[in-house]
């Protein structure tokens, strides 16, 4: 199956003549999402369309039709480059996919997966089956959730001396040095207190991201952004870890554990979901 996180234009071209196109959100066993299907539905992300099951099998897709007016290729290519109509679908198809993912085991896929035939999406759940079957199983009974990590860089300051092995043997010699080397070697410690703190806040998120594994399934760690901030200082890490339902407390708590055991230090640890676990939704290991 094509990865998801790629998955995020046309899907396949056959049909293309059509005025109409499926939109494909997730993909699950076809026995319990029937049964949802029996309840109320959230919006598809086009108003006027309707949600249904493209079903083969044991498996079906979540799909919608939409105008190929707006999600042709060229045609989306303009929509997305409007962040109003982008934003309003984005948050309609999370909607739909969070609503399926809370309440069955599904394979969610990314925003923008277009299929211009039917048929096209019934070959893609009976040649990919297996592959899909593995992966739903793998997220039967579990949730994916985010932690990140911010560290206020005035507070963190205050401490790096301390908490830089580096640091603090340079700063025990100068306390017992003669004033002339004294001076020479906090200077030196000056000169490393920028390479020794991207050092340290490295080594603490590592610990935490290592802490949390253990207590996941699963865990993956995200791309931070150029100068992406919290309220809490600047962002020093993300990770996503898929978590058992059952094992969610002793995830929670060692979060709580870690949190407070840094937060002299200016870290803070934020925890959110759960989400559709896209980030553990393809067949690799």
């Amino acid at each position: 199956m094509m990865s998801p996180r790629k998955q995020n234009r046309i899907a396949d071209k056959d049909g293309s003549k059509a005025s109409r196109a499926l939109y494909v959100y997730c993909v699950g066993e076809s026995p319990a999402l029937r049964q949802l299907f029996e309840e109320r539905l959230p919006s598809a992300i086009e108003p006027e369309g309707k949600l249904e099951l493209v079903v083969d099998n044991r498996l079906a897709a979540v799909a919608s039709e939409v105008p190929l007016a707006d999600y042709g290729e060229e045609s989306l290519k303009t929509r997305l480059a409007d962040p109003a109509w982008t934003a309003v679908r984005a948050v309609r198809h999370e909607q739909v996919v969070e609503y399926f993912s809370s309440r069955a085991a599904v394979v969610p896929l990314r925003f923008g997966a277009i299929y211009f035939a039917r048929s096209r999406v019934e070959r893609m759940l009976s040649e990919k089956a297996a592959e899909l079957e593995a992966i739903i199983e793998r997220l039967r009974g579990r949730q994916e959730w985010g932690i990140t990590v911010s560290c206020d860089q005035a507070e963190f300051a205050k401490v790096i001396d301390t908490l830089s092995p580096r640091l603090r043997d340079l700063a025990e010699r100068a306390r017992t040095a003669q004033p002339g080397q004294s001076y020479l070697l906090r200077k030196k410690m000056e000169a490393l207190r920028v390479d020794e703190a991207r050092l340290e806040i490295k080594r603490v998120v590592a610990e935490i991201e290592q802490a949390l594994a253990d207590q996941s399934e699963r865990s993956a760690s995200l791309r931070v952004l150029k100068d992406e901030a919290t309220e809490h200082g600047k962002t020093v890490g993300k990770m996503a870890f898929l978590v058992a339902s059952e094992g969610f407390d002793h995830f929670h708590d060692e979060a709580e554990r870690l949190a407070r055991a840094h937060a002299d230090a200016g870290f803070r640890l934020e925890m959110t979901g759960p989400w559709p676990p896209y980030n553990f939704s393809t067949g690799e290991d």
